[in-house]
């Protein structure tokens, strides 16, 4: 919205219907026009509105909200008489609906033209909100200059006054807009100052109880401040009208409307003084280096820490059901020290500095608009002034940074601390995880020289589905189809690959095609995977204490797995000599199992996992732990982050069996690079390579379907129904690509 700045917007809500907030917004309208001498506009904007107002001001509408919202021409170019109607006294006004028999269904934005068209027309306009407040009526409120809270002296009111009150204030709004009116006024209910205590709002007026005034303004259908200009009442609307507009409208005025010389939304402006609270010195920047804005920020925190207990707050944020309570009344103190640090602020820049604050205070503080934003995929923070991340492949630095080194400690000491993790001199570096599974690894001082330094791996909501894979380029239907059938029939998987290559994500979108019915053990340093299944354990690791006693590693887990009666098990990655163990697991019938590892090529891959069980402390020979890889391992997915910041699937392998000393590898598929396109992006083609896997005919012995197709690179194949059948084993374990019957060893699954 771009409501003229000469226009005054006055907004009227009530916390509970039956306040007379719609007699209220009428009379006050009128009372406005009378004192002022000038035109004013009424809009009902109640979105429970049935025409209340049509029968208060005793008109017809000539166009309702609803009209207007639908019209189709341009309100420019229509006389203003034709959209609004006119009463005899001079008000101009504008209905919700007609009648009960329509509703009033209005966007945010549609609402905002019309206000905004309104504003060119009419110096004030008086807008009945209504007590149910919708994302129109917000929108409204965003831009008033004012907003009228009728509340009667009933205790159940108040309560609800109080409610609407914290609603607006965790909504960022001034306090200062609040302006309390007393309705139905009597002395047998509560004081006037009894609400004004508890309602924490000084009351801008008091409309006494007058029944008969009422009743009888009702039946001639004219507001009564014009039908009986003499009684109490009125001049009770009169002094409601006099006090805001002596003084209090303009300064909320102001108050209210972005400044010319207020911040911009990079943080950096004239106005920089002014929010340091207006200190002598008119430099953005002082001199220990931190500019007005951070100032302002450190200075809030502090006077939040001073009122506010945040170490019980994030004791308590741990219960899940009081987390968004807690946030909600954290914001509301911090809406309100901003009142009282920084009167001055503009709107945008205040509600801002209000969200950065509480995401320091409750939440990850800068981290948590990138968190939220679906295309960084990785968040690198380089001390407290640099914070990198990764988009669509590419690392740029990002515009947000943390206020201090310390800042940044508390941040990393908020993730790692409900994990039961620790991070100190003693234990300098952590892995642990967000709530959503990402994935964080910090280092702070002294081995992190220019301050701590933290890296979060994000991975989508729900994994990758493999459509998304083959839509992304990443791999093609064949290998998704072959891949499918192997994680469905039980082969062992490893999935190998560079950091930062999305080896888990391939393992996350693998186990999606495990059946539903099987019970699989996951085994991870910090958990991450996102199996979808009902059926599944997820075991973590535990670091050891700070006596240095009682950690639980990836080995211990995974020998704990056996004993759980698991279909398949799952582990994070290979690092050390659990890989042993995991060889162990998948050679005593735990067929289907996965792991990923770090490695550059299937080749590579064997080598590593060779001397991951050489870490294990079992001295055993060479050959037994290429036997143990041989046996165990059937497949091994390659993947990789290209230099263009693409990730594709690079090769699938199967490991064939031994000749000699040797693990033997047959290549099935391979990702074939031929050139750049005009935007440097890696063109290239995925390639059967004519080898058709020794393991098919067990699979075609136990029924399932294999369409030869996954294995020929021909579009054209005739039959996609005929099976990959397989021929007595050969002398070659790799098949030429010219010569697509040829098939690797058979080897036994199992």
């Amino acid at each position: 919205m771009a409501i003229n700045t000469n226009c005054n917007v006055i907004a009227v809500v009530g916390g509970k219907g039956g306040v007379g907030k719609s007699v209220f917004a009428a009379n006050f309208a009128c009372a406005l026009m009378m004192e002022l001498r000038t035109q004013v506009l009424l809009i009902d904007a109640d979105s429970k509105s049935i025409g209340d107002q049509n029968v208060i001001m005793g008109l017809k509408p000539t166009k309702t909200l609803k009209e207007l919202a639908g019209f189709q021409g341009s309100l420019n170019s229509q006389p203003m008489n034709t959209l609004v109607s006119m009463h005899s006294s001079g008000l101009a006004y504008v209905g919700a609906v007609r009648g009960p028999e329509e509703s009033m269904n209005i966007s945010s934005e549609m609402i905002g033209k019309l206000t905004d068209f309104f504003s060119r027309a009419f110096k004030y306009i008086v807008i009945d909100v209504g007590n149910d407040l919708g994302p129109a009526q917000m929108a409204i409120l965003q831009e008033s200059t004012a907003i009228i809270m009728v509340a009667t002296p009933e205790v159940l009111v108040v309560a609800q006054t109080q409610r609407l009150v914290n609603e607006l204030l965790s909504a960022t709004f001034p306090k200062d807009m609040l302006q309390l009116v007393i309705n139905k006024a009597s002395n047998n209910g509560l004081s006037p100052q009894a609400i004004s205590n508890q309602l924490q709002l000084p009351y801008l007026g008091i409309i006494p109880q007058d029944e008969i005034t009422s009743m009888m303004s009702l039946q001639k259908l004219t507001p009564f401040v014009l039908s009986s200009p003499k009684a109490p009442v009125t001049a009770a609307y009169y002094d409601v009208v006099r006090k805001l507009t002596g003084g209090v409208l303009q300064r909320l005025k102001n108050l209210t409307r972005p400044k010319p010389n207020a911040l911009n939304t990079s943080g950096a402006a004239d106005g920089a003084s002014s929010l340091a609270g207006g200190g002598s010195s008119p430099a953005s920047v002082s001199a220990n280096g931190m500019d007005s804005r951070t100032i302002l920020k450190i200075r809030l925190h502090n006077e939040l820490i001073r009122t506010v207990d945040l170490k019980k707050l994030l004791m308590d944020t741990k219960d899940e059901n009081k987390e968004k309570e807690i946030r909600e009344k954290t914001k509301r103190e911090i809406t309100l020290i901003v009142d009282k640090e920084a009167p001055d602020l503009a709107r945008e820049e205040r509600s801002k500095i209000i969200k950065e604050v509480l995401e320091e205070a409750l939440g990850l503080g800068p981290l948590e608009d990138l968190l939220a934003d679906p295309s960084v995929s990785e968040i690198m923070v380089n001390g407290y002034k640099k914070i990198f991340v990764e988009k669509s492949g590419k690392v740029m630095l990002s515009p947000v940074h943390f206020t201090s080194n310390d800042h940044l400690r508390r941040i990393i000491e908020r993730i790692v601390t409900p994990l039961g993790r620790q991070i100190n001199e003693s234990v300098p570096y952590v892995d642990a995880r967000l709530k959503d599974g990402s994935r964080v690894n910090a280092v702070i001082e002294p081995l992190a020289i220019d301050g701590p330094a933290l890296t979060i791996r994000k991975f989508k909501k729900g994994g990758i589905s493999p459509e998304k894979y083959i839509e992304y380029g990443s791999i093609n239907k064949n290998i998704v189809e072959f891949l499918r059938i192997c994680s469905e029939n039980g082969l062992n998987i490893v999935i190998s690959g560079g950091t930062g290559s999305g080896k888990t994500s391939l393992l996350n979108m693998l186990s999606t095609f495990i059946p539903s019915n099987e019970r699989v053990i996951t085994v991870e340093d910090a958990a991450e995977l996102q199996l979808q299944q009902e059926h599944v354990v997820r075991l973590e690791t535990r670091p050891s204490s700070m006596e240095g006693s009682n950690s639980v590693t990836i080995r211990d887990l995974i020998k704990n797995a056996l004993r759980m009666r698991p279909d398949r098990i799952i582990v994070g990655e290979c690092r050390d000599g659990a890989a042993l163990d995991m060889l162990q697991a998948m050679n005593t019938g735990h067929d289907g199992s996965m792991t990923t590892t770090h490695a550059n090529s299937a080749r590579e891959c064997i080598a590593r996992l060779e001397t991951l069980c050489l870490m294990s402390g079992m001295d055993l020979p060479i050959r037994a732990i290429r036997e143990q890889i041989a046996g165990a391992v059937n497949l091994i997915v390659q993947i990789s982050r290209l230099s263009d910041g693409t990730r594709k699937i690079l090769s699938v392998t199967e490991v064939a069996g031994m000749q000699g000393e040797i693990v033997t590898l047959a290549e099935i598929f391979r990702f074939k690079e031929t050139g750049y396109d005009k935007n440097r992006k890696i063109q290239g083609v995925f390639q059967a390579t004519g080898t058709i896997p020794s393991f098919i005919q067990k699979l075609s012995d136990k029924g399932v379907i294999i369409p030869r197709e996954i294995f020929s690179n021909d579009p054209g194949v005739a039959n996609p129904q005929n099976l990959a059948t397989v021929k007595p084993p050969g002398p070659s374990n790799i098949a030429s690509p010219k010569m697509p019957g040829m098939i690797a060893p058979t080897k036994k699954i199992g």
